[in-house]
């Protein structure tokens, strides 16, 4: 089937363009195709802005084993809504993804299940190094440096230096000092304000694990992704990386800080926990230098029961993937940023990072995973209309300024104007590691 997308702003990888697009299938096959271009079907995108899809590289979409909180189903359709077209998922499932055969089970359950494409990461344990030496059909490998559950936890310098010297995917890690989280929590016993959580995973939390952390990646000359930045601290460990470092910034990092406690208590408790504003400017500043590549969500939803009991018995984690692209796109409004800069933040820098084949870009030949945005649309994000399972987010009653209207996957429309194509589904993500990765894949 062909489409030909006509007249819309369309965000390229040299700037933007007014022009059409054509896909063909699964692929872009023409920008700007001859006047006389037929196609089965055609959209007038007068007014709209055609970005490509975006790549969130971190959720917790909690099948297997954690479905009452979330599941595939509810959580793709919420990434179609959100112009979401591929994530990589987390390995802290039930039970965790910490070999090739619960991989390969992922895998599977997605190909079944998800209206968009995925990859999923195999987690680290102390034991599992054959395992990471020979995993396949990965974007990487993910370790918990504090904060897990289960086996994930990997805190011990021996087992990480042999992850970091032993292993050849790329590694993304939550950068947390367990020992200095631990010796917060005995300090801070007894205190049930939910605000005190930032100060239990405080900035030296933060800034002691993410500086051990690329240390062994320096050490090792291993590829390594720092995940959910939360301190401005951090920001300076990224300055000398000799190609190796990358590293990513969530909304809420961006957007929410120790202020909204009094707001949203418990709501906004996150691991890495939520900063100050001076936090929130220097991270914005980060990615605007180029320091932090990458915008991704950190998609952790849990019920808003779960959610509401007294601290510390909350769990940590908020959905976002939803949301995340309107809420940049209202910051592009707002004149913070541009299209182009969203377009790399949220599309070609993740693709670069992970090494993954064709997509991230408007382009001939790379898959049509793409979204039309309406930028003078105004709407107020609401709990009731929210297609996560958790049936809530932190930014409920917020008026944001542009959002995705259309999505494609894979050539395919799977979201239009509030309706989804439930037939759709999404393809398992292609890697191709021996290209290097974002400092190197620049074509």
């Amino acid at each position: 089937m062909k489409t030909l997308i006509q007249n819309a702003d369309v965000i390229l990888p040299e700037g933007q363009l007014r022009t059409n697009v054509l896909i063909d299938g699964q692929k872009i096959a023409a920008i700007d195709p001859a006047l006389h271009t037929r196609a089965d079907e055609v959209v007038s995108a007068s007014g709209l802005c055609l970005l490509p899809g975006v790549i969130d590289d971190q959720v917790h979409f909690r099948e297997p084993g954690l479905t009452h909180k979330e599941d595939l189903h509810h959580a793709t359709r919420a990434c179609a809504k959100g112009g979401v077209t591929t994530f990589f998922e987390m390995p802290n499932t039930v039970p965790s993804t910490t070999s090739q055969q619960r991989l390969n089970e992922k895998l599977d359950l997605a190909a079944k299940k998800s209206l968009v494409n995925y990859g999923f990461y195999i987690g680290a344990t102390p034991q599992n190094l054959d395992e990471l030496r020979n995993a396949q059909r990965t974007p990487g490998i993910k370790i918990f440096i504090g904060s897990s559950t289960g086996d994930l936890l990997v805190d011990d310098q021996q087992a990480l230096e042999r992850i970091f010297a032993e292993t050849s995917l790329p590694i993304a890690a939550h950068c947390e000092d367990e020992g200095i989280v631990r010796a917060n929590q005995q300090r801070f016993a007894g205190q049930s304000d939910v605000a005190v959580h930032s100060q239990i995973r405080d900035h030296q939390a933060a800034w002691v694990a993410t500086k051990r952390a690329t240390d062994l990646a320096r050490r090792h000359q291993h590829r390594f992704h720092v995940l959910h930045v939360s301190t401005g601290a951090e920001v300076a460990l990224f300055a000398e990386h000799g190609g190796l470092l990358t590293a990513e910034v969530c909304p809420h990092h961006l957007l929410l800080n120790i202020d909204d406690y009094p707001r949203l208590g418990s709501l906004i408790q996150m691991n890495p926990s939520l900063k100050t504003e001076q936090d929130n400017q220097q991270l914005w500043q980060a990615l605007l230098d180029g320091l932090i590549q990458v915008i991704a969500t950190d998609h952790a939803p849990h019920t808003l029961e779960e959610k509401q009991q007294p601290y510390p018995a909350s769990p940590s984690g908020l959905p976002a993937v939803e949301n995340s692209l309107a809420l940049m796109l209202d910051r592009v409004n707002q004149g913070r940023c541009s299209l182009q800069q969203i377009a790399h933040w949220m599309s070609d820098a993740p693709a670069r990072v992970w090494d993954l084949v064709d997509k991230g870009r408007i382009q001939v030949g790379y898959d049509a995973d793409l979204v039309l945005v309406d930028m003078q649309r105004t709407e107020v994000i609401l709990n009731q209309q929210q297609q996560t399972k958790s049936g809530w987010s932190p930014w409920h009653g917020q008026s944001l300024q542009g959002w995705p209207v259309r999505t494609w996957v894979m050539g395919r429309e799977v979201f239009r104007d509030g309706h989804f194509d439930l037939t759709v589904r999404g393809h398992e993500a292609r890697f191709d590691h021996a290209r290097g990765g974002y400092w190197s894949n620049t074509s």
